[in-house]
């Protein structure tokens, strides 16, 4: 399956951890499994500030650096860790019961419980 990509001018890209600069509009058409962040997805070390910033970054650089995937997935979980003491309580075991469901075919994911529930 292609995937097309639309750039503006300057807008970077990462493919398979090489920034690319768009000169002028430029549209890409990816034909086969690259690893893609487009720039506006991507975040700076000195910009991962809060905990669930940080998160993300660990997330990210995961993502875009498979050569070194085993320390960025021990930063992931370190991270994660980090965000859950940050969480009250109940903030926490509302994370932890979405996260022990079950993904069902036809089920939403865009769902959460509420308060209540």
């Amino acid at each position: 399956m292609t995937l097309r990509i639309s750039l503006r001018n300057g807008e970077p890209v990462i493919v398979n951890g090489a920034v690319l600069r768009a000169v002028g509009r430029t549209d890409l058409m990816v034909e086969n499994g690259a690893t893609i962040l487009r720039g506006r997805d991507v975040m700076k070390p000195e910009e991962a500030d809060t905990p669930a910033r940080q998160l993300y970054f660990a997330c990210m650089m995961a993502y875009i650096d498979q050569a070194d995937l085993p320390r960025h997935q021990q930063a992931l979980l370190e991270r994660l860790e980090t965000l859950m003491d940050a969480l009250q309580s109940h903030e926490r075991k509302r994370c932890a019961s979405v996260s022990r469901r079950k993904w069902r075919p036809g089920s939403s994911m865009r769902r959460w419980p509420t308060a209540a529930g």
